[in-house]
């Protein structure tokens, strides 16, 4: 089972229902998966019930999973988000500011980079470029 990160730090996996991918997705989904090269204005419109949004992240450079999250969010999307996969540390700040809720990482990267890198960036309201320039 992997870790979730989130803004407290590690955390077992609380999501019991399962996914579906957007090409299998009916009316009655509860959690989506869906690739990073997801059209986010497509998956906002077949999104239906969905309670859960997880987004692949296939390389800690690829950040199309933070465009997919944004646009998701100003189109009035609420339920959860989830970023998978190469997610680093460094980036949880920007993955929480683009709208996602949680981080899914293997064991393998939570033990190179442990829960207090994690936690470094929880405060990801107060470390932007953005607040440092208004200060």
């Amino acid at each position: 089972m992997n870790v979730i990160v989130t803004d407290e730090g590690f955390a077992p996996d609380d999501w019991t229902d399962g996914f579906v991918t957007l090409d299998d997705a009916a009316n009655d989904v509860v959690a989506l998966d869906v690739s990073s090269d997801t059209d986010p204005d497509e998956l906002y419109e077949r999104l239906g019930r969905a309670e859960l949004v997880r987004v692949d992240f296939p390389s800690f450079a690829d950040g199309r999973g933070f465009t997919i999250a944004r646009t998701l969010r100003l189109k009035g999307y609420t339920g959860r988000l989830r970023a998978k996969g190469h997610v680093l540390a460094d980036q949880y700040a920007m993955a929480r500011r683009s709208g996602f809720d949680e981080v899914e990482i293997d064991h393998a990267l939570a033990n190179r980079q442990p829960e207090d890198q994690w936690l470094a960036r929880a405060d990801w309201k107060a470390n932007n470029y953005q607040t440092r320039l208004r200060g």
